[in-house]
């Protein structure tokens, strides 16, 4: 009796031992098939729909042609003077795109195409193609392009970018630095990020290896749809496992009514808002700091015909709720012009619900006065010149590292001691001390020439954004 139960025991172990085992096996094959083994099928099924984009422009130069400088006060300054007088030349850029429609529609950055007089698309590594412009959308920075040509084209899918998740495998196709078909891999690192580059901002962040070269490039999810638009990177020596893309969903409404219109059409509510900070919630018992507060109402706006005021609090948006004030931007534009919307507002310490009929942004006097205007020049007589700060857009379409500033030049005078420079380069320092402003560059050189110094070292940014330092002789 005894052996017979020894022997039932030693069976019920075996069996548990045995499940065990299979369970485990079992959560480590299930964990093996989530990473993935290799893209290459993958990415062998999408190259052929991502394409190399370079674009050419004149760009007027007033660049010193020779591989040296001439001391200050040297005579042959005057001598060569003509030398460095305003010359035209073709500059080059290169990004890249994705083909979404067989008969060769492509999207790209806006800032890839801006200002380009030829465009080039090369699909699939060999075969070059002349492109143009159907629209495009600086404040999403979003294009569209035709490729012109009768071939028929291999396109790409969107996929549903609200679906992708923190650690979700992604690839990037694009062209960095000019090489072509390149294929990165990463995962999903953050979502909604939002990094001070344009109006509406929603940014996937990913540690997808993105250099330049790649911007208009997408991102891509393991079933081979585009989840993303890549746009940006974090510094400027290359990747350092931060980038940007912008979100499949928000971009195609964009590409979508570029097609369409070959411009957008975005929802506008004519009210100026700011943050809800703690302080602001406790003193309207509201809570917790959330909404989005009403600073200003543009006059005869939607809002303002619909009775927002200033002092309100915007809660909701056409039911979709309001945690933090850059959501509703975002959420206002996507929403179609001319729709009635219902806004949940809290006023003297209360909900109350007003209804809106939306306008639209870009035929608004609010859109109007909110583009870049040209800057005023600022003239620093004792250079003989004129400048104006750099701006976020600047460092954008130049690809500075971010926190960069500086005085753009905008004219230089025949007899300046700086005409050896460039219009648009840029001084980030003198007399190694930081310029933020022209007025800071002024102020230094007033108290260069105060203290007897007459020769001073900038430190500039050309037009080909190569650092360098000049000495200059003031007069």
């Amino acid at each position: 009796m005894y052996g017979i139960l020894k022997t039932k025991m030693k069976y019920k172990f075996l069996k548990t031992l045995i499940l065990s085992f299979l369970i485990i096996n079992l959560n480590f094959s299930l964990k093996a098939a989530n990473i993935p083994g290799s893209f290459a099928n993958l990415a062998e099924r999408l190259m052929p729909s991502v394409v190399n984009i370079s674009t050419t422009q004149t760009v007027v130069t007033n660049s010193n042609p020779f591989p040296f400088e001439f001391p200050p006060g040297s005579p042959f300054e005057d001598m060569f003077k003509e030398f460095g007088t305003p010359q035209k030349r073709k500059a080059s850029a290169l990004g890249s795109g994705f083909i979404i429609d067989s008969k060769g529609i492509v999207v790209t950055n806006n800032h890839v195409i801006k200002g380009a007089e030829d465009i080039l698309v090369r699909v699939n590594g060999d075969k070059e193609y002349k492109a143009k412009i159907i629209g495009a959308d600086p404040l999403s920075d979003i294009a569209v392009l035709q490729i012109e040509s009768k071939d028929k084209f291999t396109p790409v899918e969107f996929g549903n970018s609200d679906k992708a998740r923190i650690g979700d495998w992604v690839i990037a196709i694009g062209n960095p630095f000019g090489l072509g078909g390149t294929v990165t891999s990463g995962i999903i690192s953050a979502r909604n990020r939002a990094i001070g580059l344009s109006r509406y901002e929603d940014y996937i962040q990913t540690d997808a290896s993105i250099n330049q070269g790649n911007s208009g490039g997408p991102l891509f999810d393991m079933d081979g749809n585009v989840i993303g638009i890549n746009t940006a990177i974090l510094g400027q020596s290359g990747s350092i496992g931060i980038g940007f893309a912008i979100p499949s969903n928000s971009a195609k409404r964009v590409i979508d009514q570029l097609i369409k219109y070959g411009e957008t059409k975005r929802g506008w509510l004519g009210v100026r808002i700011q943050q809800v900070t703690k302080e602001i919630a406790e003193a309207e018992k509201l809570g917790k700091p959330r909404g989005a507060l009403v600073s200003s109402v543009a006059q005869g706006s939607p809002s303002d015909k619909g009775g927002i005021k200033s002092g309100d609090i915007i809660l909701e948006f056409d039911g979709k709720p309001i945690n933090e004030m850059r959501e509703l931007p975002m959420i206002v534009a996507q929403t179609k012009v001319g729709k009635t919307v219902k806004l949940k507002v809290w006023r003297n310490k209360k909900e109350i619900y007003k209804k809106i009929i939306l306008g639209r942004l870009e035929t608004s006097d609010d859109f109007k006065a909110s583009k870049p205007k040209q800057d005023k020049s600022y003239r620093i007589e004792n250079l003989k010149a004129e400048f104006r700060q750099l701006t976020k857009k600047d460092i954008q379409d130049r690809k500075l590292p971010m926190n960069t500033t500086g005085a753009v030049i905008t004219k230089i005078d025949p007899d300046s001691p700086i005409n050896n420079l460039a219009v648009n380069n840029i001084i980030i320092e003198a007399q190694k001390r930081k310029v933020k402003t022209p007025g800071d560059l002024d102020n230094i050189i007033k108290s260069s020439i105060v203290t007897k110094n007459k020769t001073i070292v900038i430190v500039i940014y050309n037009n080909q954004n190569q650092k360098s330092y000049i000495g200059i002789k003031l007069n």
